[in-house]
């Protein structure tokens, strides 16, 4: 059987999911940042999980749309890619496979 969550923990996940600090979190609600860290961790990780998944999928969404700098952002983090000056001045994309 399921646990309920109670009011703080549900406020708790909201706040991270907004991106706000431990320390943000702990001052607005009363809590000491270490009572709360120790109390309400599950709640924390779920909340910037969403935040984290909402990031990405919007990053996705703006690359697919053409912006240039996103999708060149995207090779770099996902896709192991990286600029590289040559000794000519030119620049080259560089994509090395990463084992996953």
């Amino acid at each position: 059987m399921k646990k309920e969550k109670n009011k703080d923990e549900i406020i708790i996940e909201r706040l991270a999911k907004c991106g706000l600090t431990n320390k943000e979190i702990a001052e607005a609600l009363g809590y000491d940042e270490n009572t709360l860290k120790r109390n309400f961790e599950i709640f924390l990780i779920k909340g910037r999980a969403n935040l984290k998944e909402r990031l990405k999928r919007k990053q996705i969404q703006v690359a697919m749309q053409g912006n240039v700098t996103m999708l060149i952002w995207l090779g770099k983090q996902y896709l192991g890619q990286a600029e590289k000056i040559e000794e000519s001045g030119e620049y080259k994309i560089m994509v090395e496979r990463k084992n996953i």
